[in-house]
Parts: C-alpha cells; structure tokens; sequence
C-alpha cells in the first residue's frame, strides 16, 4: 500500500507519527512524508534560506533513518500557510502520484494556523483526487484514500476520538532516530520557543551527538508516560470509510 503523512512543517510526521511509518516501511508498504511548508520560520536565530536549506537535509536524513519512500517538502513559507486553490492543487496532484491508499494529517482544531490549513487541504482533496476534470494534467484515482488523524491533545470545538491505537514499542528506537535528524528543531528550537512545557530546559540540552540522543528519548518518555509506546488515530469522515478489521490489518494490530 501507498501511505502517505502530510504534515504543516518538516518533522511534524515524525513527532506524531515515526514508529507507525517504520512499522509500516516494515511491513513493506510504500511511506511518503510531505511537509506542506518549508520550515524556514523555525528557528530563534536563523531565518529563511538558511533554514530551509537545514531542514531539507534534515528531512532527507530522517527519510534515510526511516527508510521511506519518499519525502517532500513543497515550496511554501512557514507560518504563511493558506488554503488557496494552487496548494489544494499541489496537495492532489502528489496524492495521485504517489498512488495514494491512506492520507495521515493533522486535525481541523490545532493550535497553529499551518496545522489548521494543511488539515482543510488535505481534507479538500478527499473526494477530488477521483474527478478527472480538477487537475486533469495528472490521472485521477479509481478509489478515494483513507483518510485518517493524528492524534492531538486540543477538546475544542470537539476532542480527539482515537479509532485504532498502534504499538510503536518495536519501533520506538526509530522514532527517535528520526526525531533526532531534526538537529535544528529538538535541540536548537523546540526547547527555545516551549522550553520547560516541552523538552525541558533549553539550557540542559548536552553537546554531544550520543548525549542529545540519549536526552531527547528521556524527555519524551518523561512527556508521553505510558502513552510513549502508542500512536492513535481518528478516522476522518471524508474519504473512504474502512471497517477496524481492515485497519488492523493493515497496522499490525
């Protein structure tokens, strides 16, 4: 199968959803990762090309570490995110070339505004990527993707439902492998912009490569608990509709 994880800024995928994506890869299912944004905003010192240009090689060391199909970084400014009809284009016209069977994406109720429109234009294209007259210059799909939420803490307007929870306890190695090619956000902007909320202080981050690893998989154990070795989804009501059974088989479960 095609699966494909959408997310507003590069590393978005991994924090929510690495250990299924290398469960998946595992499985031997084809993963993408696509940031709708270049990430050039996420930084407390640096700012725009330079950036961009970090987290690009940051993603493609994280794709390496997963052994993901692809994973693409569309050509949008952080923080600049709107749901315009030349992005809800780009969004189907990569959802059919990558054959696409399921579509993970954020939730509509998020506390970013990148994170609000990727998950309206993701949600614009269920139904779309079959008509043959919207984006005619790629072929339309035969049958419309899955498509399915991360998980998120928000309860308003209305809190996350979780319809299947999967185990990433095997995997959890590689979730960290690849949340820690993002050098530039778990070490340097993450524990800038939430400090103690977050990873904890700013200031405790260690030099050394091994170090930081080390202190990045203790910190998220510390922020998730129990819930560490699990990552839920909602399934959305566009798109097509699978039963659990099918669901479980497709995650392992």
């Amino acid at each position: 199968m095609n699966v494909v994880f959408i997310g507003a800024h590069p590393d978005d995928c991994e924090t929510k959803c690495g250990g299924t994506a290398a469960l998946l890869v595992a499985k031997g299912h084809q993963v993408h990762f696509v940031s709708l944004t270049d990430g050039s905003a996420g930084h407390q010192i640096s700012h725009g090309g330079i950036v961009e240009a970090r987290r690009l090689q940051e993603c493609a060391e994280s794709a390496l570490r997963l052994g993901l199909t692809s994973y693409r970084v569309l050509p949008n400014r952080d923080g600049h995110l709107l749901p315009t009809l030349s992005v809800r284009a780009a969004v189907i016209q990569l959802l059919r070339r990558t054959h696409a069977d399921i579509v993970v994406t954020h939730r509509p109720s998020d506390y970013h505004p990148d994170h609000r429109y990727t998950s309206q234009l993701v949600q614009d294209s269920a139904y779309l990527v079959m008509v043959p007259g919207v984006c005619a210059e790629v072929e339309p799909l035969r049958a419309n993707p899955v498509y399915l939420y991360m998980e998120d803490h928000f309860r308003k307007p209305c809190p996350f439902s979780p319809d299947i929870s999967v185990d990433i306890t095997h995997f959890w190695d590689k979730k960290v492998d690849a949340l820690d090619a993002h050098v530039s956000q778990y070490y340097e902007w993450l524990p800038w912009i939430s400090g103690t909320d977050f990873l904890g202080d700013p200031t405790d981050v260690p030099a050394a490569p091994d170090a930081r690893r080390t202190w990045l998989d203790e910190r998220f154990r510390a922020l998730l608990g129990t819930n560490y070795t699990r990552e839920a989804y909602e399934i959305c009501e566009y798109g097509r509709q699978p039963d659990l059974a099918e669901l479980r088989h497709i995650f392992a479960l």
